[in-house]
């Protein structure tokens, strides 16, 4: 099946899930892989008009593993879209105002068409202060405040990679959004809130769900749409699932565990995300399609 074409008609008249009907996967992991081709033809273009490559600088501070780990599978992404990775790794006892001079250095570097600063720094760093410090038009991570401000208003700001991510893989599966009922488990910053946003940007009625939410699951089994972000394994129940939901799970933990018990909801669902493969490949690809963005329109291309 094409990413672009319709989810294939698993649910009756009625909008109830026939039987027989095998859930669609929703797999990130193919899907990012057909983005990064798009943004390689992109990239050649770039190169083509300004003889520059682009770069996605970013900053490592302190050595923790998996923190590591993400910053390599961002450098291989850049190399297989033709982007040129800038890996600045900073001790941990780095201090604020030090982050903040590199952030500003990279600010004032044209080749730097993206700036991502890994997350989380160590306690004594202003995080916040950091993110906001990003130039908006190289914040492809969409951290800084203004960005988020931005994006929520319908201007053209970057989005966080997560929660742009989930809605890339929805839109390139054809779920439809518009008008439906979206429930989001978890309002954290990053994902839970501006996934809430883009769903709403969609033309979905949004509920936003958290620890102190009264009768979780009877908001759950409303649902057309289930996010789950709570950083939970196993959290949502299959027994929270309205029948042809469409399952996002947000949630990576120990184990190759999501948030959602996808062993037992998935088959109730008429479409979900796997994990591994669903969601965390489309962040990086989201990551690549910004710094792209942003260097597409440094170029006048856009």
């Amino acid at each position: 099946m094409s990413l672009n074409q319709a989810i294939p008609p698993n649910l009756n008249a009625a909008g109830e899930r026939k039987l027989n009907m095998q859930p669609l996967i929703l797999d990130g992991k193919t899907l990012s892989r057909t983005i990064e081709g798009e943004l390689a033809q992109k990239v050649a273009l770039i190169k083509e008009k300004t003889g520059d490559v682009p770069a996605l600088a970013t900053i490592l501070v302190g050595d923790n593993p998996a923190s590591v780990t993400y910053v390599r599978m961002k450098g291989n992404a850049c190399a297989r879209v033709g982007l040129r990775s800038i890996k600045v790794e900073m001790p941990e006892n780095t201090t604020t105002a030090q982050l903040l001079e590199k952030i500003n250095q990279l600010n004032n570097q044209p080749q730097v068409c993206g700036i991502l600063l890994q997350h989380p720094v160590p306690r004594q760093i202003d995080e916040q202060a950091c993110f906001n410090a990003i130039a908006l038009e190289k914040d492809v991570d969409g951290v800084n405040t203004a960005s988020f401000g931005g994006f929520t208003m319908g201007l053209n700001s970057f989005v966080s990679a997560t929660p742009k991510g989930i809605m890339t893989l929805l839109e390139r599966y054809n779920v439809e959004i518009k008008g439906k009922e979206a429930v989001v488990i978890g309002r954290s910053a990053i994902l839970g809130k501006p996934a809430a946003m883009l769903l709403l940007n969609a033309d979905a009625t949004v509920t936003i769900c958290h620890s102190k939410t009264v009768g979780l699951p009877e908001i759950v089994k409303r649902a057309d749409i289930v996010v789950a972000a709570v950083g939970r394994p196993k959290f949502v129940q299959a027994d929270w699932i309205k029948p042809g939901a469409v399952l996002v799970d947000a949630g990576y933990n120990a184990g190759n565990i999501g948030d959602i018990d996808l062993e037992n909801a998935a088959p109730l669902s008429s479409a979900y995300t796997p994990v591994p493969g669903g969601v965390g490949p489309m962040t990086i690809a989201t990551l690549m399609q910004q710094t792209v963005l942003s260097a597409m329109r440094k170029a006048g291309l856009e």
